[in-house]
This record gives structure tokens, C-alpha cells and sequence, in this order.
């Protein structure tokens, strides 16, 4: 840096040989170097040291003189010239072109604001701060130049050295503080450039959340909130209206790229999706602004997101203009939010309902009497000043050397007040408005950092008996904390970043047919989730000036009674609709999962209710039931009938010689075989699955037991004829009961062991399809029935073998 001509004694705009200090890092020795290139001398400097550079920079300044100068980097012009790469000639000095009205009303707001904290008694009293402002071109290798042109020192003529010197700078560095700039690409440039020198970079437009990281950029800050809060803005925009299915346009530059990353992947963990992006070339061709027409035309999303200046914006809406190609929801990223030049008449049926997020504005007292008090001037500080009037009023200076030839003259007395245009549209300000803060962050840093006082305080005044650095300034920049005259709080996090605050924006068409910014909402990071945006949606008008809420989507929410079925390579906002199955349903649209009815409940016939299951068991109403109550009833009549018949022929011989008294027990048991099946009609109950299981288990065994000892009885018979055999006294009547009352206590134990330990309950059966529910007795331990069953089937095997046994009887 250049240290020696910076002492009190000396004016700031001194031009004198610069000082290298003994002892300096390499990278900064290059830089130092670079800066040595760009040093705007006299051929007699160059004399004397014996050295003589290459080429000269002499760029268009507007400055005044201070005891601290405050640097400005603005993009008064839009088109860059490209790059001489030719090293075997000096480089070529050429000059950007196409001026830019709202940044030159930047410019002049930064100076409204020094002017305005110069006249201040309370603020940096007894302190003049002056500024130095270059055009950066809104383009990497201008900024850099005209950056470092900037912090090497001022440029002014010899004539105003005598007033100079009546100044004392109190900086170590020509300029000890940058305001600027307005793109994040060359912003990124120029804050790798500044950082090793701990010189403040404030800038007022640059919102990439790239610039975030304070290990590369050490030195930036800015009064404008990261793109990370606009992002989430936009997505809590689209998610308020239902925006799923989203298009989106932007740049190659690192605004852009970044923004729109960001804004994909927060839209896509909502739930949304991009139906194309495409970026436009820093120069476009016709082909290149058709293919992204065609793309609009042909996507289905309706609603567009850009990331883009007004300047790169141009030529595609004039395409997308001369398609008239209306109904499109344009959504404004804060670079173009209130860009004044695309709210011409040729644009307003395609933009007007555009809406977007701008930066928090003000109305600057005094700012618009400012701006209309610019006069142009044959001076050498007035080059920005001129060109701006040859560009807002068409015409051309007699005294300006441009390429307006065929322009009428200008007599520079035309009257701004009767021109409406992006430079006089002073109310409410928001660039202009983040570009004061930036100066007033400033002063309120020097203010802590001189130690100042209010006038008619002891000690009053400024503490100006020694210099300061940029990196000092630096540590008081992240330090301040004051509320501004509009009731705003200014200070810095710790990563530079201002309060994020937001205002939503609507093109609407007034009554003369004109496009406004009309302020429709505003958005507040700092307040939490779900709180953060706050919107009247009964003043939007939407694209085409419609009030109805505009649809974007790849397919439209699935009804009540379906769920969305993703279509295989496809986004997932593109899907079917799918009925939900049996047992399931939904009652809301767009359901992505049915939802399974709770027991007992099954779905209805359009799957958006469960309704509860039809219960089904065996009712005596019922012909299944009819028919099995008749048949147990005939079986009952006919034992019943051989019963009586029995006993009436009780005493003859084949009745006595069938041993009656097992006859009447084996008929009994029938009877109750019978019977024991009504116990399984009808609605279970506790009392009805264990009466149910007992009753079958032991009527059969009884049943059984009888058979088996008729076969016993009918093989000793027929045995005990042989001579000497007396097995059929042994097997006699009495042995016989008791066989029976054996057998069957063995099932009557099985059975009371089953029921006490795990008795059969009633249980409601969901497992059919069609709603119904089935009414039956559980098993608890299905071993006890099991068992009940083996015992039976053991008694049934041994009767079989018997009876076997037996075939070849008489």
C-alpha cells in the first residue's frame, strides 16, 4: 500500500512515490506491484525514478476530497468491452458502454449520504469524509482495475492540490473502506483482492451465499441479506400458493448458479419440482434466446423463476414478447424485482402480476430533491454526470466527445422533474436504501474507532492526532450496532451478513396504464419458521392481472379414495392416481399413502371413509342355519324314535339280546351329538366357546365309549363259547359302566384342564376381504384342543382295530 504520502501534512490526493514497507508477504508484494502498474502518475514521476510503465489507466472518477475517502464501485454501465489478450502492443483503453439509470442514482445516493453525515454535529463531528467512485462495468476485469485504481489513491488534477492540502488524512490507506459492488462474480474478485489487506469491502447488491465464507472473504460485508434467506423466501412463496411444478431461468454467473442450487434443493425437500432450467449466455445468440422460448412454450409449468439481472433479462423478453406469450407466473429474484426498464409498454402484458422479493425500502428525506438537482457540467468530474443526461434525455452534450452523433444537443437545462425513469423513481428507495445504510455503517465505525463526541461535550470533537488502518476500521465495522433514523437496526452477524429483511412485490397496472411496484407483503428471517411470512393475498394481481391464484402443476392433486403413484423417470410432481385397496383410505387430495382403517373399520366403496365391518356368525335366521338346526333336530327325532321303540319292545329277545342298557346309553349319546352342534350357532360369547368345545369333546367320547364296548362285549361273546373261556363274566355290566365312566371322565379331565388353563375366547376375524367381520371362538392354547381331538381319535383307533379284529365273526 501506499503508506509514505499518507501523513497528516500531506493532502489525501497526493500523487507522490509510494513507500514499500520492510517487511511484506509475497502475495501482497504482487499486489503491490499491480497497484505500482495502475498508479495514475505524472511523466515527470516517471522521469525521476527512471522508470516508465506500459500502459495507463485513467478511468472516469467521481470524487471529493476528505479527511477520510470513502471508495465506490457501481456498475454504471452494463456492457463490458472483452479483454485485449494481445501482449505484443499496449493495451487498448476502451470503454464500456450502455449506461445504467438506477445505478447512477447509487452513485449519487452514496454522496447525498456523506454530504448529509458531513453536516451532522453529532456524527464524526469536525471529521469531512470524502468518496472516490469508479464504474465497475458489472464485469470481472473492470472491477479488478477499477479496484485497483481505487485503493492506490486518488487521480486529481494538480489545480486542486492547494485546497487539498487544507485536509488531513487520517487513514493509513488512500481509501480505507469500499462500498461496492453490485454483481457477485466480480464482488468475489475484488473481495480476494482486498481481503489480505484487511480493507473493508461493504457491498449493497451482492447476495450470493458464496461470499458467506469469511476464511476466503475475510473483509466483506454487506448491507443487503444472502441469497440462503431469499431462497428460503421463495420457497415459502411457492409452498403459500401450491407451486409445485416450477420452471427457472438464470445466468452463468455465481449469482445465479448459486441461487438457483439452492432454490432446487429446498424446492425439492418441500415437495416441489424444477420442470427445466435454463441459463442464458453473458452474449446470446437468436438461436440461443429462441431454444429458451421454445422451452417455455412448450413446458407445462406456469410459473417461472429468475435469477437474473434486467440487463441479461432484455433480450429474452423481447422474444417472449413478440410470442405474446402471456399466462406465465413470473417470479423476480431482488436483482430485477423493481427494474424499471422491463415495465416498459412492450413488456407490460407479459410481466404485469409478476411477483417477487425486494430489499427492505425507505423514503430517504431529501433524496429525491437530491437526484433532481444534478446538473451536467464541461468539468473533468462530471464524465458520469454527462453521460447520464445524454442517456435520460436522448440527446448529446456539445462538449461530450460521444458516439451520439446523430442525437439532438442537449442544452442542459432540461428539467428532470417531468421524467419518469429508474433514476427519479426515488420512493421508496432499496438499492439506494442498502447503499446508505452501507455509508452510515461506515461513519458509525469511524465515529467508535476516532473516539468521537457530540459537540459542546468535553473533550468535544474527533480524535484525529494519529492515523488508522483498514483492518482497524474492519474490527469497529463488525462491531457497530445502531438504529437508523427509519427505526431499522444496523449491524453485521458474524459472518457480515445485515437482518434479513424483505418486502414482496406485485406489478400492478395503475389507471393511466402504468406498472407499479406495489408492496403486497414482506418476509422476516429473523422471526421463526411459519411466522416469517406474512402476505395479503386479496390485493395480488397474478399473470395476465387475473385475482385467481394461477395453477402449476405436473398433475393435478389425486382425489379423495386414490394415492399418487410416481411414474418411473419422471419428477416425483409427476404421478397417477391410484384407488386405494380394500381396507384403506384417504380423504384428503394429493395423499401420497392410503391409510389403512383401524379394526374392526373397513373402507367404503369410494375409499374416503371406513365404515364399521358387517358382522357375520351362524344365526339361527340364516338358511345355512335353518338347515342345520332341522337336521339336528331329525337326527335328535329319529334316536328319539328308536329310543321309544327300544323301550316298548324292552322285553323281547333281540332287544334283550342287543344289551338294551347300552343300547338307550349309545342313543343318548347321539342325542347329544346332535344337540352339542346348536351350541355353535348363533353370536359367540365366553360362556357359549367353552360350553361349545366341553359338549363336543365329551358327547363324543361318550358315543364312542359305547360303540367301543359293544365291540368289546361282541368279541368276548363270541370268544367266551370256546370251552373253558370266562372272559365274558369278567366283562360284565358292572365293567362295563365303568369302562364307559373311565373313558369318559378322561375327556371330561381333558376338557375342565383345557378351559381352566386357556379357555377359547369370542374373536372378531378380519382376515376376509369385503368388509366382513367373522364372529368365532380363539384358541387360545391350541394344544388343549388338540388333545381334546387326539383322545377322541385314540378311542376311534382302538374301536377300529377291535372291529377289525372282529370281521370274521359269524
Amino acid at each position: 500500500m501506499r503508506r509514505g504520502r499518507l501523513r497528516s501534512s500531506k493532502p489525501c490526493t497526493d500523487t507522490g512515490a509510494s513507500v514499500l514497507p520492510g517487511k511484506m508477504p509475497a502475495g501482497k508484494l504482487v499486489l503491490q506491484v499491480l497497484f505500482l502498474f495502475l498508479l495514475p502518475s505524472d511523466e515527470s514521476s516517471e522521469v525521476v525514478s527512471g522508470c516508465r510503465r506500459l500502459g495507463h489507466f485513467a478511468p472516469h472518477v467521481l470524487e471529493v476530497d476528505g479527511d477520510v475517502i470513502l471508495g465506490g464501485l457501481f456498475p454504471l454501465h452494463y456492457v463490458a468491452p472483452e479483454p485485449d489478450h494481445i501482449f505484443t502492443d499496449p493495451a487498448q483503453d476502451k470503454r464500456c458502454s450502455g449506461f445504467d439509470l438506477r445505478a447512477f442514482r447509487w452513485v449519487q445516493t452514496m454522496v447525498f449520504a456523506i454530504e448529509e453525515i458531513n453536516r451532522d454535529p453529532a456524527l464524526l463531528p469536525g471529521v469531512k469524509l470524502g468518496y472516490r467512485i469508479l464504474d465497475s462495468c458489472d464485469h470481472v476485469h473492470t472491477s479488478l482495475q477499477s479496484a485497483l485504481s481505487l485503493v492506490n489513491g486518488s487521480s486529481a488534477p494538480p489545480m486542486e492540490e492547494s485546497v487539498a492540502s487544507s485536509l488531513h488524512c487520517l487513514s493509513k490507506a488512500p481509501v480505507p473502506a469500499v462500498i461496492g459492488l453490485a454483481s457477485s462474480t466480480p464482488t468475489r474478485a475484488v473481495a480476494h483482492i482486498l481481503g489480505p489487506f484487511e480493507i473493508p469491502l461493504i457491498s449493497y447488491f451482492a447476495t450470493c451465499t458464496c461470499l458467506t465464507d469469511k476464511r476466503v472473504y475475510p473483509s466483506f460485508l454487506r448491507t443487503v441479506p444472502s441469497d440462503v434467506f431469499q431462497v428460503r423466501a421463495l420457497v415459502q412463496l411457492m409452498a403459500h400458493f401450491g407451486w409445485r411444478w416450477v420452471a427457472t431461468i438464470g445466468t452463468d454467473e455465481d449469482y445465479s448458479r448459486y441461487g438457483i442450487q439452492a432454490f432446487t434443493e429446498q424446492l425439492e425437500e418441500w415437495g416441489g419440482c424444477v420442470a427445466f432450467h435454463r441459463t442464458l449466455p453473458k452474449v446470446p445468440t437468436e438461436a440461443q434466446i429462441s431454444a429458451i422460448a421454445d422451452a417455455l412454450e412448450a413446458s407445462t409449468a406456469r410459473v417461472v423463476v429468475v435469477f437474473a439481472t434486467e440487463g441479461q433479462l432484455l433480450e429474452l423478453l423481447f422474444e417472449v414478447a413478440r410470442r405474446n406469450l402471456t399466462g406465465w407466473q413470473w417470479v423476480a429474484s431482488e436483482a430485477w424485482v423493481t427494474a424499471q426498464i422491463l415495465t416498459a409498454p412492450e413488456f407490460q402484458h407479459v410481466l404485469a402480476g409478476t411477483l417477487g422479493f425486494s430489499f427492505k425500502g425507505a423514503n430517504i428525506s431529501g433524496l429525491s430533491e437530491f437526484l433532481l438537482r444534478v446538473l451536467p457540467s464541461p468539468g473533468p468530474g462530471s464524465v458520469f454526470t454527462n453521460q447520464f443526461w445524454e442517456e435520460q434525455f436522448g440527446c448529446r452534450l456539445p462538449y461530450e466527445s460521444t458516439e451520439f452523433v446523430g442525437r439532438p444537443i442537449c442544452t442542459g437545462l432540461e428539467d428532470l422533474s417531468l421524467i419518469e425513469s429508474s433514476y427519479t423513481s426515488a420512493s421508496p428507495v432499496r438499492v439506494s436504501y442498502n447503499v446508505y445504510k452501507a455509508v452510515y455503517a461506515i461513519a458509525h465505525a469511524l465515529h467508535s474507532l476516532l473516539q468521537c463526541t457530540p459537540e459542546g461535550s468535553e473533550p468535544k470533537g474527533c480524535n484525529t492526532g494519529s492515523e488508522f488502518t483498514p483492518g482497524q476500521l474492519l474490527h469497529h465495522l463488525k462491531r457497530i450496532n445502531f438504529t437508523n433514523q427509519f427505526g431499522e437496526k444496523v449491524y453485521f452477524d458474524q459472518n457480515g451478513e445485515p437482518v434479513p429483511l424483505y418486502d414482496i412485490i406485485n406489478w400492478q397496472k395503475d389507471g393511466n396504464g402504468e406498472i407499479q411496484f406495489q408492496k403486497v407483503g414482506s418476509y422476516d428471517g429473523s422471526t421463526p419458521y411459519g411466522e416469517q411470512l406474512e402476505m395479503d393475498k386479496d390485493s395480488i394481481e397474478y399473470a395476465g392481472g387475473q385475482i385467481k391464484v394461477p395453477v402449476s402443476l405436473c398433475t393435478s392433486p389425486c382425489p379423495p379414495g386414490t394415492r399418487q403413484a410416481t411414474r418411473p423417470g419422471q419428477p416425483v410432481c409427476c404421478f397417477d392416481c391410484l384407488p386405494c385397496a380394500e381396507g384403506e383410505f384417504t380423504n384428503t387430495s394429493g395423499a401420497t399413502e392410503c391409510i389403512k382403517c383401524p379394526m374392526y373399520y373397513w373402507s367404503n366403496a369410494e375409499r374416503v371413509a371406513c365404515v364399521a365391518g358387517i358382522e357375520e356368525f351362524l344365526s339361527f335366521q340364516e338358511i345355512m342355519g335353518i338347515i342345520l338346526v332341522a337336521l339336528a333336530l331329525i337326527g335328535v327325532g329319529a334316536a328319539t324314535a328308536v329310543s321309544v321303540i327300544f323301550f316298548l319292545f324292552r322285553a323281547t329277545p333281540i332287544v334283550k339280546a342287543n344289551n338294551s342298557e347300552l343300547s338307550f346309553l349309545l342313543l343318548l349319546s347321539l342325542k347329544l351329538c346332535f344337540l352339542c352342534s346348536l351350541v355353535f350357532m348363533g353370536r359367540p360369547s365366553l360362556w357359549s366357546c367353552q360350553a361349545r368345545q366341553a359338549a363336543f369333546g365329551i358327547s363324543f367320547v361318550l358315543c364312542i365309549s359305547c360303540i367301543l364296548v359293544k365291540t368289546i362285549v361282541v368279541l368276548l361273546a363270541f370268544r367266551s363259547t370256546m370251552p373253558g373261556s370266562t372272559s365274558i363274566k369278567r366283562f360284565g355290566p358292572s365293567q362295563q359302566r365303568a369302562f364307559i365312566v373311565a373313558c369318559t371322565a378322561g375327556q371330561a379331565v381333558l376338557c375342565m384342564g383345557w378351559l381352566a388353563l386357556a379357555p377359547p375366547v369370542p374373536y372378531k376375524n378380519t382376515s376376509y376381504q369385503g368388509g366382513k367381520i367373522v364372529l368365532e371362538c380363539k384358541d387360545v392354547w391350541p394344544l388343549g384342543f388338540y388333545m381334546v381331538l387326539g383322545y377322541i381319535g385314540l378311542l376311534s383307533c382302538v374301536c377300529f382295530v377291535l372291529a377289525f379284529l372282529g370281521r370274521k365273526l359269524p
